[in-house]
């Protein structure tokens, strides 16, 4: 059966996450619904991260298995016609070989997380942004950052349903970036590493929150780190701000 790699964007708003569920809508199951229209019968696809209720996708990438040998371009036109109105989008699909998996051949992923600090309420960029109608200290927020960058034990921004094997997790990197974007001043994210805990982005970001209001000292994220206890974390922010931006691989299959 041929394997086919695929780059998906999707607004998290009317999904309760990207895994399929029996009674919810999922981005998974909107895909698999839609390949069940091109070929009969059930299909799974894997992907390579679970994003939560929510969370948006700007480059997830998943793969499947079909019966025919499908043109790729093809492939794409007719799942995005099956998949309207749902926003959900297939941005790109490659033929890989049969032992490629979108999540276990990965390198890294790439979270974006978007902070609008603004006291009137967003039009535009509704259900897109963690909203806050404070100023924020960028600089203060990137040196609580810099503790959290590197090979730690992240028990405390791990949710207590994680169900990773380890809290241990390497941080490669967290760009904090302060723009004066259309819609009023905005924080970005951009956090980089092979793999994540469950809530660990949201968890991070929560705290650099209260880093940046002042409420914290950008040392107390170290001692909350080292403190390895989920009651040490800051809020967990909301999911709304969050999107998958990308996932790497040894080889680029879109390319």
């Amino acid at each position: 059966m041929p394997r086919y790699a695929m780059k998906v964007e999707y607004h998290g708003a009317p999904f309760a996450g990207w895994q399929r569920q029996a009674d919810q809508p999922s981005v998974q199951g909107a895909i698999e619904a839609a390949l069940a229209r091109l070929e009969p019968g059930p299909h799974t696809i894997a992907a390579a991260g679970r994003t939560d209720a929510g969370v948006h996708g700007l480059a997830q990438v998943a793969h499947c298995d079909l019966h025919k040998d499908w043109d790729p371009f093809r492939l794409a036109g007719a799942l995005n016609y099956h998949l309207k109105p749902q926003p959900v989008a297939i941005l790109n699909i490659a033929r890989v070989a049969d032992d490629w998996h979108a999540r276990f051949s990965a390198t890294e992923r790439r979270y974006l997380f978007r902070l609008l600090c603004r006291r009137a309420p967003a039009t535009h960029d509704a259900g897109l942004v963690w909203q806050v109608g404070h100023p924020l200290d960028p600089e203060a927020m990137r040196a609580g950052a810099a503790h959290l960058v590197g090979h730690h034990d992240f028990t405390t921004f791990r949710s207590s349903i994680c169900q990773a094997a380890s809290p241990v997790k390497t941080m490669d990197e967290i760009a904090i970036e302060a723009l004066d974007g259309p819609s009023g001043p905005e924080i970005r994210f951009r956090l980089r590493a092979r793999s994540f805990l469950h809530n660990q982005v949201r968890s991070i970001v929560g705290t650099l929150e209260r880093v940046g209001t002042g409420a914290w000292a950008p040392d107390d994220v170290k001692t909350a780190l080292e403190a390895r206890d989920r009651a040490a974390c800051g809020p967990v922010c909301p999911p709304q701000g969050l999107y998958l931006a990308g996932v790497g691989y040894p080889d680029d299959p879109f390319a």
